[in-house]
């Protein structure tokens, strides 16, 4: 491509750029605007038909500056149908199956032309593919556009990596055709990032989606390499972030008894918020996942089919880990929640979504086999021969039952991954090196060692350990990266004690928000401490600058968090609150009997409950 080749691709963004406000006037004057609604996510009346100035420019400049193939107008002019059917939802409303019909109808006006997802050896399976291929990416990016920026910056980068795609793939006109497209999403996104000023609309959504969904089907090998993975995996990987939230939508919604087509709050970007990230943030996070995604689907495309495997397949975990974390957030309503759980279905999915034992045997499955497979690989090289292959194969299914069941044994699935430590991990390093033992014992009576590697065996149990390790400590980090929201309600708190008993009093007041308490920062007369952070919060200082670090920081309420203070120096702290007007209190840990033989205790108990335990007095 030489730079001229480049003019089309600055006359989308110029285009976009100077038609979106335009067609922001047009909305608002017509009244074709979003209101606010209680299962959305914007707060005020927002412009809609921002995709009728997409489609026009990215149209526009593809036919008349690019040297599309037939198969190429084929997309577009499929995609028009789309836009022309979203837009009159915009308009009109249409109902969900009048625009389901109009899907199937530009799906299989694609198939009927020839384009199909070639997955399978048979022409009838490779068109149901399609057709449900096509339906579907273009539904996720309807869903994918609940939030400022989100569906037209995840587009754009999607389209970035199929273009790059075609280019390896010698088709410079796609290529061309797909980086026109996403200029014109970037002139768009101009004005639909994060305070966005205009709505893409369903007209917008359902032509991106479907433009998107049917570009892939012009790449008719998805790489150089000649085994079906990257067919398959390809496209997959690149358009990954929609087809991930629509899968943890519907199997969330499911499982709250919600109808799957009722919209929400409950998309991957709004339990990112609601886990403390802005909404720029949330966002930016998912632009950087489908970055890796699109990146993973390039080395697909030139990897052997055993490091393509490995790659998908760690990738795959790693988002159903977030998957997982995201679905631990509450954003339905408790009581529908309870209602819908109710019903037998719901109930058996419900149950069965809280196996977590079952989750975990069948990922150390996944574990095990994949790090025997990089041991291996490493010290033998790609299992392309026969024999390394066979040998492999022989080995995994003895390895698995005997790692299983050393797991089983030595305590490794007692443990709650959101209270990993230390001792946890010594129980799997432990766990791991007498797998490893018992491991080459059995290979050893199995096959009598022959063709096996002691250094594979001790390489193996290396990676699994961290491998191990690493799944378990994996909700201990999104708790961190991405921390439960901090309330802004309740009393800004200086904690008096920066030791064990205020790291603890820190703790529960960050994940107790039924104490409506929120720490600022701790004070200490320990000089050495001040400065440290302990759970994102500062030491002060203490003894001579309280009173001057409760005026810089507003504290409402001082806590002290030790039995350890001696009186005068409690008292001394009493005096400095009392000059302020604060409340002081003191953290104290009660162990409290419930029965004394008498039943009294009980009884007492009883006659108090409803009222909160003395936990800070």
């Amino acid at each position: 491509m030489n730079p001229i080749d480049l003019l089309p691709v600055v006359l989308s963004f110029a285009g976009t750029l100077v038609l979106t406000p335009v067609v922001r006037a047009l909305a608002r004057r017509r009244g074709v605007v979003a209101r606010p609604k209680s299962d959305r996510w914007h707060k005020k009346p927002m412009a809609l038909l921002g995709g009728g100035a997409i489609f026009t420019v990215v149209a526009a400049v593809n036919l008349a500056l690019v040297p599309l193939t037939p198969q190429a107008r084929v997309v577009l002019c499929a995609g028009a149908f789309l836009f022309l059917v979203g837009l009159i939802d915009d308009f009109f409303n249409l109902k969900p199956y009048q625009k389901l019909s109009g899907q199937i109808m530009g799906a299989a006006a694609v198939v009927w032309c020839g384009l199909t997802l070639p997955w399978t050896g048979s022409p009838p399976v490779n068109m149901a593919i399609t057709l449900f291929w096509l339906i579907g990416i273009t539904n996720a990016v309807n869903l994918l556009d609940n939030m400022d920026g989100l569906a037209a910056g995840i587009a754009a980068i999607a389209s970035t990596f199929l273009a790059l795609t075609f280019l390896g793939n010698a088709q410079a006109a796609e290529a061309l055709m797909l980086a026109v497209f996403g200029a014109g999403l970037l002139g768009f996104l101009v004005y639909n990032s994060n305070p966005a000023s205009i709505f893409m609309g369903d007209c917008g959504s359902m032509f991106i989606g479907f433009f998107l969904a049917g570009s892939a089907l012009l790449n008719p090998t998805g790489g150089r390499s000649r085994s079906l993975l990257p067919v398959l995996a390809v496209p997959v990987l690149i358009l990954f972030i929609p087809i991930f939230d629509t899968l943890l939508v519907t199997i969330l919604r499911k499982l709250a008894g919600r109808s799957v087509a009722r919209g929400g709050r409950d998309h991957t970007s709004h339990r990112l918020v609601a886990l403390g990230l802005s909404e720029r943030r949330a966002v930016w996070m998912l632009y950087v996942l489908a970055a890796v995604s699109g990146f993973l689907g390039l080395l697909v495309r030139d990897l052997a089919l055993d490091y393509s495997l490995a790659a998908v397949l760690g990738y795959v975990l790693l988002l159903t880990f977030v998957g997982v974390h995201l679905g631990s957030v509450k954003v339905y309503d408790e009581a529908e929640v309870r209602t819908a759980r109710a019903k037998p279905l719901v109930a058996f999915l419900v149950d069965l979504s809280y196996k977590r034992r079952v989750f975990e045997v069948l990922l150390d499955v996944v574990l095990i086999t994949l790090s025997y497979y990089l041991a291996y690989a490493a010290v033998f090289g790609h299992l392309t021969d026969d024999e390394p292959l066979r040998r492999f194969l022989l080995a995994v299914p003895v390895l698995v039952s005997v790692k299983l069941l050393t797991f089983l044994g030595m305590g490794v699935y007692r443990g709650l991954w959101r209270y990993v430590s230390i001792d946890d991990v010594i129980v799997f390093a432990k766990a791991v090196v007498a797998a490893s033992v018992v491991s080459a014992l059995a290979l050893l009576f199995a096959f009598r060692f022959e063709g096996f590697s002691r250094v594979v065996i001790i390489l193996d149990g290396l990676i699994l350990l961290v491998l191990l390790t690493g799944s378990r400590l994996t909700f201990r980090l999104f708790r961190e990266l991405l921390p439960a929201p901090r309330t802004s309600s309740g009393h800004r708190v200086l904690i008096y004690g920066a030791g064990d008993a205020g790291e603890l009093l820190a703790r529960e007041l960050l994940n107790n928000a039924s104490l409506q308490c929120t720490p600022v920062g701790f004070a200490d007369d320990d000089p050495l401490k001040k400065g440290k952070i302990i759970h994102g919060l500062r030491v002060f200082g203490g003894n001579g600058s309280f009173l001057t670090i409760c005026g810089q920081h507003t504290i409402d309420e001082v806590l002290i968090s030790s039995m350890k203070f001696t009186p005068e120096r409690i008292e001394e702290i009493a005096r400095e609150c009392t000059t302020l007007s604060l409340p002081l209190r003191r953290m104290r840990i009660q162990i409290e009997a419930l029965d004394d033989g008498t039943g009294s205790a009980a009884r007492s108990l009883m006659n108090r409950l409803g009222q909160p335990d003395p936990y800070l007095a």
